[in-house]
């Protein structure tokens, strides 16, 4: 539940914007073209929810595009990332997420 709205597929957060329906290129990875957006705002941290059995990853090339933008990158279970974003939002960090729900 975002803003009192549930979500049941996939989504991404940049800072306090939700963007619905996240679909990626290859179902359990990240790849630099799933987050275009997220990477065009410039966050200071990258949040991943990895789905609650944790399968999803994100692609070698996106850590390293990561890396070169001094991007920090934090890949956790989908419950556990969505406390990690949400106590960095509150703490006023420039950050953004991407959420696997679907499983």
């Amino acid at each position: 539940m975002v803003n009192g709205e549930i979500y049941t597929n996939d989504l991404k957060c940049i800072q306090d914007t939700v963007i619905p329906n996240w679909w990626r290129r290859s179902g359990h990875s990240v790849h630099v073209e799933d987050v275009r957006d997220i990477l065009e705002f410039h966050p200071d941290i990258l949040v991943i929810g990895k789905g609650e059995p944790g399968f999803m990853a994100t692609s070698p090339t996106l850590r390293e595009v990561l890396e070169k933008h001094s991007i920090e990158l934090i890949e956790e279970k989908t419950s556990k990332a969505i406390q990690i974003f949400n106590q960095l939002l509150q703490e006023g960090k420039r950050v953004a997420a991407g959420f696997h729900v679907a499983c």
